[in-house]
């Protein structure tokens, strides 16, 4: 019973603090935007929460949201599709790992803006080349967490299930699996906020209609009120999505959970 009064008690406190951190990131924000800062660049979160509404009442707003959610959505899917997939191979064996992480950690250093126009080349400018930059982006959080957990295994465990007979599913469904379970789960958190920045920088750069024109839209006509309006949406948006994943991870890597 203590226990569990301590738990609830951490938890209460980690909510609490997040909270008063928002709320001292909204203060500063306020006072900067009213006494400090030119409203023609900068405006008031009371301001820009009021404005919600309107914003969302503007023509293709609803529709831009909806298609963000739906290309979100196809390449967080791929990218974790394709991520576990090349992390299981260069996990699987030592030589594996030395011969392709390299190239692995030679791709994600590259910036990937550069590569924007490749993208658009090779898909086209719309949908596919939305998602195409949002699976360049959220693949690489994916197999670096996996292939780094997978490394960490120890090699004796994998030594032991082979000298018992263990096939190849036993040895990843007994043991590696159970240890990378935790890693992978902070990888799609990492990888769904990647994937959303891919898809917000292509609609900026590769798109007449979606989020990314309509804040290209606001920022050449002065209206930082929409503007940030659509920060906080895309900010809620990833929180929310952040906050489901935890709720699944807590789930399913409760004792006996995945067994």
């Amino acid at each position: 019973m203590k226990k569990r009064s301590s738990v609830r008690f951490h938890r209460a406190s980690v909510l609490l603090a997040r909270a008063g951190v928002v709320l001292l990131m909204f203060v500063v924000w306020e006072i900067a935007a009213r006494w400090f800062v030119d409203p023609m660049f900068l405006s008031p979160p009371s301001r820009v929460i009021g404005s919600l509404g309107k914003l969302f009442a503007r023509p293709g707003m609803t529709d831009a949201f909806l298609m963000l959610m739906g290309e979100l959505a196809i390449s967080f899917v791929c990218s974790v599709v394709i991520g576990l997939a090349i992390a299981l191979i260069i996990g699987a064996t030592d030589l594996s790992r030395r011969s392709l992480m390299p190239i692995v950690l030679l791709l994600y250093g590259t910036p990937q803006i550069t590569i924007l126009p490749i993208v658009m080349l090779l898909a086209g400018v719309g949908t596919a080349s939305k998602i195409t930059f949002g699976i360049t982006h959220g693949v690489f959080p994916v197999i670096l967490t996996v292939a780094a957990s997978l490394r960490d295994v120890k090699p004796i465990l994998r030594l032991s299930a082979r000298s018992m007979g263990a096939s190849a599913w036993q040895r990843f469904r007994y043991i590696l699996f159970p240890h990378m379970l935790p890693s992978f789960f902070t990888s799609l958190r990492l990888a769904m906020i990647a994937s959303l920045l891919g898809v917000l920088l292509a609609e900026l750069y590769a798109s007449s209609r979606g989020i990314g024109f309509f804040t290209r839209q606001f920022t050449e006509t002065f209206d930082p009120t929409s503007l940030f309006g659509l920060v906080l949406v895309a900010a809620a948006m990833a929180m929310a999505f952040n906050e489901i994943l935890r709720w699944v991870q807590a789930r399913v890597t409760a004792k006996g959970a995945w067994q």
